[in-house]
């Protein structure tokens, strides 16, 4: 309980620090909050031009939009500093870490906070209530289990795909883009019809990262939908063995990498 009450102060005073700015904070938030409800009208926008894609209308894919963006930006504000880490090892920062008693991917997770990205979840929070209203679900118990499983598991993968991300940063140290392609891509991706992927894109995002379960899997499951043949509807129901392979995925890259780290040489 001492380590988490630790934890728990350090949060509370970045917490603190970002508030004291008001004005600065407040434009965070705002431009957040501009860069979610942008994302969100490009998606409108293309469905204003084509009725359906991949048997998505635009209230389906709501659905699918509100799911993912809001799992994920909750992950974001939980772990997504972890992209920080090549800094911190160029910078030798990350070896001070390391003379602390405390699990480095706890001190890590713990070393910032940015409020900035509860905008974004509230932008994936409307488009999630707005897509549940909109469209006509059969409030079975079993659609509401799927809908209940996918927002703890859909955060969890996506926080995955960050402390995946940062235990490869140990070997690539300067290749921050080269992981970002799947951890920022793998956002994007989650927030479209999974029907329309190529097969390449279905191995990657539906099973090696498993962003298809965050929003689409869901939402055909839920709206009664079949979806493809790689990504039929009832996978829905194994979005926590998805979760649990991810994080498996995730602390194997983390504990590889902090293994083969030897230090900055300062």
């Amino acid at each position: 309980m001492g380590d988490l009450a630790a934890y728990r102060a350090v949060l509370a005073s970045r917490m603190r620090s970002q508030r004291t700015y008001r004005f600065n904070f407040r434009l965070d938030l705002g431009s957040s909050l501009l860069v979610g409800i942008v994302e969100l009208a490009e998606v409108a926008v293309l469905y204003t031009s084509v009725h359906r894609i991949g048997g998505l209308d635009l209230s389906a894919v709501l659905l699918v939009f509100g799911l993912a963006d809001l799992t994920y930006s909750i992950a974001d504000l939980a772990v997504g500093h972890c992209d920080t880490l090549p800094t911190y090892l160029r910078a030798g920062t990350i070896d001070v870490f390391y003379l602390r008693p405390q699990p480095l991917l706890l001190q890590l997770i713990t070393s910032d906070i940015s409020l900035r990205r509860l905008a974004r979840a509230g932008v994936g929070l409307a488009a999630l209530v707005v897509g549940l209203v909109v469209n006509d679900i059969d409030w079975t118990p079993g659609h509401v289990a799927v809908l209940l499983l996918a927002v703890p598991c859909g955060i969890a993968i996506s926080a995955a795909m960050y402390v995946w991300a940062a235990g490869a940063q140990f070997f690539l140290v300067d290749g921050a883009e080269a992981t970002n392609a799947f951890v920022y891509g793998g956002r994007y991706a989650a927030t479209q019809p999974a029907s329309v992927w190529a097969r390449p894109l279905q191995a990657l995002f539906g099973f090696l990262f498993p962003m298809a379960f965050t929003g689409y899997l869901p939402t055909v499951a839920v709206l009664g939908l079949s979806g493809p043949a790689w990504l039929p509807a009832w996978l829905a129901w194994c979005t926590p063995l998805a979760a649990g392979w991810v994080w498996l995925l995730a602390l194997g890259s983390w504990r590889l990498g902090v293994r083969h780290y030897q230090g900055a040489g300062g």
